[in-house]
C-alpha cells in the first residue's frame, strides 16, 4: 500500500488551510498514494490553547461541510482519506473525531477520540466529550484501519484493542509540540518519548504505525504561555518498530511511503505475542490502579 502523509503548518485563515490540504492531497495522489492521512484538527489553528466558548462555532456536523468537500476530492482522485474534525454532535456536545472517506467518496466510518488531555495549552476537556464508539477499526477497500487520535497514542491498551479487533495498521492524526521555555534536553526527551511509544505499539502488535503531526509555530491567544511550536516529525514505523520514513520538525511535507501489508503476518509468526498473552491474568487491567 502506498500511503501519503501530509504535514502542514496552519494559519488563522481556515479556507487557506483547507485549500493547502486539497492541493497537497492532489500532489500525493499524483505520486500514487492510495491512502492519505491528515493531521489532527487540520482545518484550523490548534484552538485548545485557550478556553473560549466562541470557538465552539468552529465545530461542524458529520456529514457536513468538510466531509462534503473532501468526499468530492476522494472520489475524483480515487483515494482513501483520513480526516480529523471538530464534530458538533448536538448543542453542547462535541467530539474530536476522525473520519475515513472511501475512494468512492462515501464515509467508511468514524472514530471519536477516547483519551482527552487537559494540560496547559492543551485544554481539550473544555471542548471534547470522550469518544463512545470504542476501539473499532474502520473497514475500507484497502483494509481495516485502526484510527486513533493524538493523546490516544500514549496508551498501549488502545493500540492493543484495535489490533485485537483486526486492524491492519494503526493511524494517529496528531497535534503536539514544544513550549518554547522548555530546555533543549527536555524537548529532546519529549520528542523521543513520543516516537518510542508509538514504535512500541508497532512492535507489541506487529503492525505498521502511521503518525501525522502538524508543524509550525502557533501563538497562545491568551498570552499565558509562549505558544506551541509543533514538532512535526511525522513518521511511518514497520511492525518491528523500524522507522521507514520520518519528516523534519519544521517544514511542510508531502511524502509517499510504501508499506508491505503482508509483513505483519510474517513478523507475528516470528514474534507470537498474541499467542503468549496471559489473558487469564489480565483482569486487573480494567482497574484505575491496584491499591
Amino acid at each position: 500500500m502506498k500511503i501519503g502523509l501530509i504535514q502542514q503548518a496552519n494559519s488563522s485563515d481556515i479556507e487557506k488551510n483547507i485549500q493547502g490540504l486539497k492541493d497537497k492531497i492532489r500532489v500525493a495522489a499524483k505520486q500514487g498514494a492510495q491512502l492519505i492521512v491528515l493531521q489532527e484538527l487540520h482545518n484550523s489553528l490548534y484552538f485548545c490553547q485557550v478556553e473560549d466558548t466562541n470557538i465552539f462555532d468552529l465545530a461542524e456536523t458529520i456529514p457536513g461541510p468538510s466531509t462534503d468537500q473532501f468526499s468530492v476530492l476522494a472520489k475524483e482522485l480515487g483515494v482513501v482519506i483520513v480526516l480529523s474534525l471538530f464534530e458538533r454532535r448536538a448543542a453542547g456536545l462535541y467530539h474530536n473525531t476522525a473520519v475515513v472517506l472511501e475512494k468512492d467518496g462515501t464515509i467508511a466510518g468514524k472514530y471519536r477520540k477516547m483519551h482527552i488531555p487537559d494540560d496547559p495549552a492543551y485544554y481539550e476537556k473544555f471542548y471534547f466529550t470522550p469518544g463512545d464508539l470504542g476501539f473499532q477499526p474502520i473497514e475500507t477497500s484497502l483494509g481495516k484501519l485502526g484510527v486513533l487520535v493524538c493523546w490516544d497514542q500514549w496508551y498501549p491498551e488502545a493500540a492493543r484493542l484495535m489490533a485485537m479487533a483486526g486492524a491492519d495498521l494503526l493511524i494517529y492524526p496528531t497535534a503536539i509540540g514544544w513550549e518554547s521555555t522548555d530546555a533543549q534536553d527536555e524537548k529532546d526527551r519529549q520528542l523521543g518519548a513520543w516516537t518510542i511509544s508509538q514504535r512500541g505499539h508497532a512492535v507489541a502488535n506487529g503492525l505498521h504505525v502511521v503518525s501525522v503531526n502538524r508543524t509550525g509555530y502557533e501563538p497562545d491567544p491568551s498570552g499565558q504561555t509562549n505558544g506551541i511550536t509543533f514538532w512535526g516529525n511525522s513518521f511511518v514505523a514497520g511492525p518491528q518498530g523500524e522507522i521507514l520514513w520520518q519528516a523534519s520538525n519544521d517544514k511542510e511535507e508531502v511524502q509517499i511511503v510504501e508499506i508491505d501489508m503482508k509483513r505483519s503476518e510474517q513478523v507475528r509468526r516470528w514474534w507470537p505475542f498474541f499467542r503468549d498473552r496471559r489473558i487469564d491474568a489480565f483482569g486487573d487491567i480494567t482497574k484505575r490502579f491496584r491499591d
